[in-house]
């Protein structure tokens, strides 16, 4: 499988290989949703085309926030709430037609318990999870907007190419005004 924007840190190929056996292809249009913040998470994944986003509304003023974006060769689903059932904390939904191998969250708890090896790949995929959020978490604090622009571009090379300005920007948190600055300033830096 071609990762048109990024490289996967971890090996997925026991999941992708359950997955491939045991789950279906469904194929999303863009803004198609896999998943809707508050209610029940069912849907684990691994994209085989495409890009999915991750958006929280904002408390106070509504406003769409993107907090993580999955890509082709990643995972995509709230993870920890799709193998509990408990409501997503986040919307999943596709940036361009993208398709998915997709189980639900009763599967993926089943493969999981089916043995030893089973096991640890859960705890290799919640500890890879915690140590992309906290490396994001840290990021906010010790980066500035440019280097954290540098860094997303790192992890995914082609993304400038595929997703809208403000879809970037919001992510990084930074304004589409302030975004643009910093791509100028690369620009006449090159």
């Amino acid at each position: 499988m071609e990762q048109k924007f990024g490289v996967n840190s971890i090996d997925l190929q026991e999941l992708y290989a359950f997955c491939e056996r045991e789950g279906e292809t469904i194929s999303y249009q863009k803004g198609e949703r896999m998943e809707c913040e508050g209610k029940p998470s069912q849907w684990f994944g691994l994209v085989t085309k495409g890009c999915f986003k991750y958006v929280t509304q904002g408390i106070s003023d509504g406003k769409e926030h993107i907090t993580w974006f999955s890509f082709e060769g990643e995972y995509v689903g709230d993870y920890p709430s799709c193998l509990s059932g408990m409501p997503s904390q986040t919307t999943i939904e596709a940036m361009m037609p993208s398709r998915v191998v997709r189980l639900s969250g009763e599967q993926l708890v089943q493969m999981f318990s089916q043995s030893m090896k089973a096991m640890e790949l859960r705890s290799i995929i919640g500890e890879h999870l915690l140590s992309q959020a906290r490396a994001r978490y840290l990021d906010f604090h010790r980066a500035t907007p440019r280097e954290r622009y540098d860094l997303l571009l790192r992890r995914c090379p082609g993304i400038v190419e595929h997703l809208p300005l403000h879809a970037i920007a919001s992510f990084l948190n930074l304004t589409p005004q302030q975004l643009s600055r910093i791509r100028r300033s690369v620009t006449f830096e090159d």
